[in-house]
């Protein structure tokens, strides 16, 4: 019978799984590649009574309530200043913001002491065997679990070795982000300042530089290479004016610079043999496409699946798949827009954007297709549930 579960990833779908799986009775472990669980980070929202209705009963909801930002409004301005189309708050921020690394301390906390956690190492080797999955740890250590989940990202290390290069899965969608700190500047407070020239976004809010760019073709170069990236950075916005100077020297100083592409993630199955793939890691989009709550929706299917079956991999996967796929995917589309919305490639889509949002009919509409993807998924109700009572088959 499936006890021990391997989550690769302390994010926001790693905590939120070993929190699921301790309830139900599994014995999760998760490991993290940085040394401790990050701080800050940019702001991630909920939307709707899915949402908000798994953070209530994990018992979190109040906590992140009580850390939430307040929302983010979003004011478009020209090189002098002056304000050309502003959103509110609830645009982007939806129903709850908080910060990402917020969100995850309160989500390991409800792990309680249900869950092992191993920070500062990664897996580097996977083996599966009629037993369980046979696993190595960079650090040199080695472990056998039932079951491996990657909860690991975008980027997932559990995706590479288990389901084959990234290239396979993850496609390109014209644009790259980068964000930092701006040590000392509390620019605007809560909401955030964005200044456009064609196929450019630039933007500073509550002490953090954030920047987007187009670029069609994918940009070769070191994930791990922080200098590198700061170099691209440079290279796209040398020249231009606003605050983007002022932007770039504090990139110098930057140790914690975010820089990715764009993308969105296609896999099928999620599921290969012993191992299975949740958030971001199995259906992401970088921006937009509403990630952090597919991942706890997810995250509560999967372990819900498996205490109903019993433990019974074989049987849960596929059940897990068929809930949530179809949801998953419809939130990954609003992921196709993000990068047009924040940096549209010619004058005159700066201008037709800016037009468009600027009318309450189209925010409306807009914001009502966000709720209805947030919202379209009958989840069953799992609690009660253990691996050692699974229900009957449905």
């Amino acid at each position: 019978m499936t006890r021990t579960v391997l989550i690769c990833g302390a994010s926001i779908a790693g905590p939120a799984l070993a929190y699921w799986l301790g309830r139900h009775g599994f014995h999760p472990t998760v490991v993290e590649i940085a040394p401790a669980l990050r701080t800050g980070g940019n702001a991630v929202d909920y939307r709707g009574p899915v949402h908000l209705g798994l953070l209530e009963r994990m018992g979190v909801l109040d906590r992140l309530r009580e850390a939430q930002t307040g929302g983010t409004a979003m004011r478009f301005v020209d090189e002098h200043g002056r304000v050309l189309m502003e959103m509110p708050a609830d645009f982007a921020g939806g129903d709850l913001e908080v910060l990402r690394g917020d969100l995850s301390r309160i989500l390991c906390e409800a792990s309680g002491d249900r869950t092992e956690w191993i920070f500062g190492d990664t897996i580097t080797a996977l083996t599966e065997t009629t037993a369980g999955v046979d696993v190595t740890f960079r650090s040199g250590n080695r472990r056998t679990f039932d079951l491996v989940v990657g909860a690991d990202g975008v980027h997932s290390t559990v995706r590479r070795l288990a389901f084959g290069p990234e290239r396979d899965h993850v496609r390109h969608l014209g644009y790259y982000v980068a964000g930092w700190d701006l040590p000392g500047d509390p620019g605007p407070g809560r909401d955030t300042l964005n200044y456009n020239v064609p196929g450019r976004l630039a933007a500073i809010g509550d002490g953090q530089a954030f920047v987007a760019f187009s670029s069609p073709e994918e940009i070769a170069y070191d994930r791990h290479d922080l200098d590198a990236q700061k170099r691209i950075i440079r290279d796209r916005f040398a020249g231009l004016g606003w605050e983007v100077p002022r932007l770039l020297a504090a990139l110098d100083d930057a140790t914690d610079l975010y820089f990715d592409q764009i993308c969105r993630v296609d896999v099928r199955p999620w599921t290969k043999g012993r191992i299975a793939l949740v958030g971001d890691a199995a259906s992401g989009a970088t921006i937009g496409g509403m990630g952090n709550g597919t991942a706890v929706v997810a995250a509560y299917a999967l372990a819900g699946e498996l205490a109903a079956a019993g433990g019974d991999h074989a049987v849960a996967f596929p059940r897990y798949e068929a809930l949530v796929g179809d949801f998953a995917r419809r939130a990954q589309q609003g992921g196709e827009m993000t990068g047009r919305f924040l940096a549209p490639r010619t004058a005159r889509g700066i201008r037709m954007r800016n037009w468009l949002h600027n009318r309450a009919w189209f925010l409306r509409m807009t914001m009502k297709v966000a709720g209805d993807r947030s919202a379209r998924i009958d989840l069953p109700d799992y609690i009660g549930l253990s691996a050692a009572s699974p229900r009957p088959p449905r």
